[in-house]
Parts: structure tokens; C-alpha cells; sequence
């Protein structure tokens, strides 16, 4: 597949680019002012898998038409499975802000975890966190732009769950809300407050179990309590 892409690349003038209906003449000019796909988020992952080798072989069979950048397994280890100069498939249909093509402007990261039963081991976190600060300071990621499957795909998809996103922010991967957090004003309007942080609310409940997921973890309900007003407060400044 590398080698196909190298050859659409390197043809002059590029083929299968002609401007239809055109009434003028189009041609072809090279020039050196150019690049390659620049991710500008992480997007994380839990594989709901019961091992690295399955979601291994998940990831290399043509017929799933999924697959990531990275998978961390149980143990630390750092599976590479796409450059990252290319487009992985693991995304899928969602929004976050205004971005809908996730997997054009992200890296892809698959934790090693069945999405039940597995805690998160040290090992896995540690990597983990060595591959985010590497990818932060490789493409200059923002640290708003670390976020989870869930965050993207409300009501899609749920992952990762329960997954310590207190101490990746901690690390400087994505953000979290502080210890003390100030009672919003009475007219604080909570599904503003949602949009501009990131998550889509057109379908609003489900925006809502995302955001909890995320940042509440404890209570994934749909219905937004005092508590988690607090929180969702705090973190819609930051992201101001």
C-alpha cells in the first residue's frame, strides 16, 4: 500500500485530478513549498478486546476496515501499526467542535483493554504517557486536543471508560477540572457550556453521558446533577 501511495504522489502532473467541465486550459506546475498530513489531536481508544494479539490481528485482517496508529498493551508495550504521517481508521462518524474527519487530523491510540473487566495497569499508563509527551512535542499538539473515542462519538461509542484522564492532565494531555470548583451563575447555560468545549449536542443526553464519562466517571447517566454542573463549569472556562 506504501509503495501504490508513493506512486500517486510522485506522478506529474498528479492523475485523476482533472477539473471537469473546465473551459480553459489546466496544467501542471512543482513546486518545493509543500508537506504532509500534520495530526492536531490523539484520539484514545480502549480496544474491547481480550488481548494485544487479537486486536493485532483484528487490525491487519482487510475485511474489518479498522485500524489505529498505536496500541498499548496490558504490559507497556507500544505497538506502531500506521505512521503517522498517514490516515488510520479508527475514528469512524462523529464531531468534536468543528472537525468531523477525525481520522484526517488525528493520531489513533488503542489501549489494550477488554472495556470490562481490565484495570488500567501502571505499565500501560506510563507508556502511554511517553508516547503522548513524544507525540505532543513532535506535532505540537494543544493540550485541549487530547480526548477519548467517546468524546467524538456520543452515544456511539463509550470509550475509553474509567480511564485516568486526571493523570494525563496532569501530564499536560487534555484538561481537567481543579480541586475547588466556584458555583456557576444562575442564567449558566450548561449545553453552550458543552459546545464549547468540544462535544456535539444535537442529540444533547448523549452529549451529556460523554462529557460524563470523560470528567464524572462515577455516574454516567444522562441528566446533568448540581455536582456535575460544578465540574462542567470549571472546565468550560478553560476551554474558553
Amino acid at each position: 500500500m506504501a509503495k501504490d501511495f508513493s506512486e500517486v504522489i510522485r506522478a506529474t502532473p498528479p492523475q485523476g485530478q482533472t477539473i471537469d467541465s473546465l473551459n480553459n486550459e489546466q496544467y501542471f506546475v512543482g513546486t518545493v513549498n509543500m508537506g504532509i498530513r500534520k495530526p492536531n489531536f490523539v484520539l484514545i481508544h480502549h480496544t474491547a478486546q481480550d488481548s494485544l494479539a487479537q486486536t493485532i490481528k483484528t487490525f491487519t485482517i482487510a475485511r474489518t476496515g479498522v485500524s489505529s496508529h498505536y496500541v498499548v498493551s496490558r504490559d507497556g508495550k507500544v505497538v506502531q501499526m500506521v505512521n503517522d504521517y498517514l490516515r488510520a481508521q479508527h475514528a469512524g462518524a462523529g464531531k468534536w467542535g468543528n472537525e468531523s474527519d477525525m481520522n484526517s487530523a488525528s493520531i489513533g491510540i488503542e489501549m489494550d483493554n477488554n472495556g470490562t473487566t481490565d484495570k488500567w495497569t501502571d505499565a500501560q499508563i506510563n507508556s502511554l504517557c511517553a508516547l503522548l509527551a513524544t507525540l505532543k512535542k513532535k506535532y505540537n499538539i494543544p493540550t485541549a486536543n487530547f480526548i477519548g473515542h467517546s468524546d467524538y462519538a456520543p452515544g456511539r461509542k463509550n470509550d475509553p471508560k474509567n480511564f485516568p484522564w486526571k493523570t494525563l492532565a496532569k501530564k499536560g494531555f487534555g484538561l481537567w477540572y481543579d480541586d475547588i470548583l466556584q458555583m456557576p451563575p444562575a442564567d449558566f447555560d450548561t449545553t453552550a457550556a458543552l459546545r464549547i468545549i468540544g462535544y456535539n449536542v444535537k442529540n444533547l443526553p448523549y452529549a451529556i453521558e460523554a462529557f460524563k464519562i470523560h470528567f464524572v466517571q462515577t455516574d454516567i447517566t444522562k441528566t446533568l446533577t448540581e455536582p456535575d454542573k460544578l465540574i462542567l463549569y470549571n472546565l468550560y472556562k478553560k476551554y474558553m
